[in-house]
């Protein structure tokens, strides 16, 4: 393929003269770039990663999930397929992130994690900063990039595991303190200028598209997005643009064009539909539910299972809790005397030292004392957020987290939508909190969760109200060190995944919210 033509002499220097006359070149860009000599609104921060931006895309169609988790975790707890990298290559505004916006609305996938090369520039030192400041740093060049923290991410990605991705500003040329953490998908796009500039970050693409587009549209548009958006001077962009842009494409960007499995025209639609069909054959992935339901059945109650002894004060709060006619007051009081009784079962099972303290009457007294860091606690929501008080109650200053897993209403499977975990998590042993399990698909996710941030499995306890034998097994057989403690074990799961005899809607008894009669258990179907 023969390289773009050179941009026109006749243009580029219309658009230097036009800085400070009105001629019939520069009028034609006046709906692209700001006049001269008016004055522009205020010039906006922007970063590689906004923080308000909701993790979804929403198309003409349907909704995009650009964050989270779907069930791709089978019943051995581990990752039944690694996602689908599709790198998105090719110059400085080329339209790579048009084309990926295409990819994403055609595929038939919910689930999606677009990853801009652009978050990964190297932090500078104080000499670049200033260079960087006077438009005489080359940011176009495949050393200004940090491939190895590149690397490292899409691999986790790839693996379903969270990673963080650094927040890049370009106004100051420098990492923000946040991160932004982000969680596998069915499909990763990576779209960046030096996406194929590396050999060891080529094996992780599965699939690499490079978009061509002519470089007078380019420089356009990189006028428009540095002035408009990132409060660049006209002078500046077009002196980093020849200077380092121009000479960093025809060196390093266009001759990576060989190694593409596809080259986009101008990111055209029809080019982007043969994407589209050679993806749709890569996501037939069996359901987590139908497999939890044929494993690890008939066997022994796992020894990493802790039932609350069924005493007749316990039976009797049982009796009243799955009693239909009881009424919501007293669902909730008895309830909440179970988590409590739950609660401090739990605690008995953490790790516990010896210690010596000495008694107001100057005696040694022999006692006890929690080993561990801390203790936080993290709760399935909604249900589970209602054992969270009976956790504060006995646990001083103990530290919350939340997860939100919810059952899609068109595959049946529960899939990661939010989750809120405090810093330094994998010191600390962790509760984790859901008034019923079923299955026990959702309880799987919150583990899995958990252990990609790094907490040991052995410092997850997993406590819930009313579990049944399926979903006891299924966690067990899946994370054989998660302890799992539960006031009561029911034998039967019917075809809906409900437990039998069971206890309802968890949820709506307790919160006084009105559901369809064929609810499951699980809160609002969420921890199926």
């Amino acid at each position: 393929m023969s390289p773009p033509p050179p941009f026109p002499r006749r243009m580029r220097e219309a658009l230097c003269r036009g800085l400070s006359s009105h001629n019939s070149s520069t009028q034609s860009l006046d709906r692209l770039l700001p006049a001269v000599g008016i004055k522009r609104s205020p010039r906006r921060r922007t970063t590689s990663q906004c923080k308000s931006e909701p993790p979804l895309l929403r198309t003409s169609k349907r909704t995009i999930y650009t964050a989270g988790r779907p069930p791709w975790y089978n019943e051995h707890g581990t990752q039944s397929k690694e996602a689908f990298v599709i790198g998105l290559g090719g110059g400085s505004a080329s339209g790579k992130t048009t084309v990926a916006r295409m990819i994403i609305e055609a595929l038939d996938v919910p689930w999606v994690v677009l990853l801009s090369m652009d978050s990964f520039y190297k932090v500078l030192t104080k000499q670049q900063q200033e260079r960087a400041a006077s438009n005489d740093y080359n940011f176009d060049h495949p050393d200004a990039f940090d491939f190895d923290l590149i690397i490292c991410t899409l691999k986790k990605l790839k693996q379903g595991k969270s990673v963080k991705i650094p927040i890049y500003d370009f106004t100051t040329h420098s990492r923000k303190k946040e991160w932004k953490t982000l969680y596998g998908a069915n499909v990763i796009i990576f779209e960046g200028i030096m996406a194929f500039a590396d050999k060891e970050l080529l094996k992780l693409l599965d699939m690499k598209i490079f978009v061509d587009t002519d470089s007078d549209i380019r420089l356009v548009r990189r006028l428009r997005r540095d002035i408009s958006e990132r409060g660049r001077e006209i002078e500046g962009v077009i002196k980093q643009y020849n200077k380092f842009v121009k000479p960093a494409f025809d060196q390093y960007i266009q001759p990576t064009m060989r190694v593409a499995d596809i080259v986009v025209p101008r990111g055209t639609r029809g080019t982007v539909k043969i994407v589209i069909n050679h993806l749709h054959s890569t996501f037939n992935v069996p359901g987590t539910l139908s497999a939890l339901a044929s494993a690890h059945q008939c066997h022994p109650l796992p020894k990493t299972l802790s039932v609350l002894k069924n005493t007749p004060q316990v039976r009797g709060m049982h009796t009243i809790i799955r009693n239909k006619d009881t009424s919501r007051d007293e669902f909730i009081f008895y309830s909440k005397r179970l988590m409590r009784l739950l609660i401090e079962h739990a605690l008995s099972s953490l790790p516990f030292q010896s210690c010596t303290v000495q008694t107001p009457q100057g005696h040694d007294y022999e006692g006890r004392m929690y080993s561990g860091k801390q203790i936080t606690g993290v709760s399935i929501l909604r249900a589970g957020e209602t054992m969270e008080p009976a956790l504060r109650a006995v646990c001083k200053d103990v530290r919350i987290g939340t997860i939100l897993i919810q059952t899609n209403s068109y595959t049946g499977e529960p899939e990661l939508h939010y989750l809120r975990l405090p810093k330094d998590i994998s010191e600390d042993h962790v509760i984790l909190m859901d008034c019923t399990v079923s299955t026990g698909a959702a309880a799987m996710m919150a583990v899995r969760v958990l252990l990609d941030h790094d907490v040991p499995e052995d410092k997850i306890f997993l406590l819930s109200l009313l579990m049944a034998e399926m979903g006891v097994h299924s966690v067990a057989y899946a994370f054989p060190q998660v302890k799992i403690i539960t006031t009561a074990v029911d034998k039967k799961v019917n075809d809906l995944f409900r437990i039998i005899p069971g206890i309802g809607n968890f949820g709506d008894r307790y919160f006084g919210t009105d559901g369809p009669q064929e609810w499951s258990d699980e809160e609002d179907t969420l921890s199926t």
